[in-house]
């Protein structure tokens, strides 16, 4: 009986993603892209950047009083935004 070299498509596009070192960058735009549906449209409406460098998210919101609010659940924000993108992403959150 003959060896099948036969892979799934996800398995292929899985190890192609990782041995270019595209699979970190994929999860840091699953989780950008759930910013809205995580938080609300509310509060990505009062989002006016977002960006991931060295783990830490970067949010740039135009209300004090919604930076004040969210700082206090960092590490809820953290944890469900890492479900979301079901990889570990980010482990800080800065609001600016």
């Amino acid at each position: 009986m003959a060896h099948s070299n036969e892979q799934s498509l996800k398995q292929v596009i899985n190890e192609l993603l990782s041995a270019y070192k595209l699979d970190k960058k994929l999860y840091q735009v699953k989780l950008i892209n759930s910013w809205e549906t995580v938080m609300g449209k509310a509060i990505a409406k009062h989002t006016t950047e977002i960006f991931i460098q060295k783990k830490t998210l970067f949010v740039k919101l135009d209300s004090a009083a919604l930076k004040q609010e969210l700082s206090y659940s960092k590490t809820k924000l953290i944890q469900i935004l890492n479900e979301e993108a079901k990889h570990e992403v980010i482990d800080e959150i800065l609001f600016m």
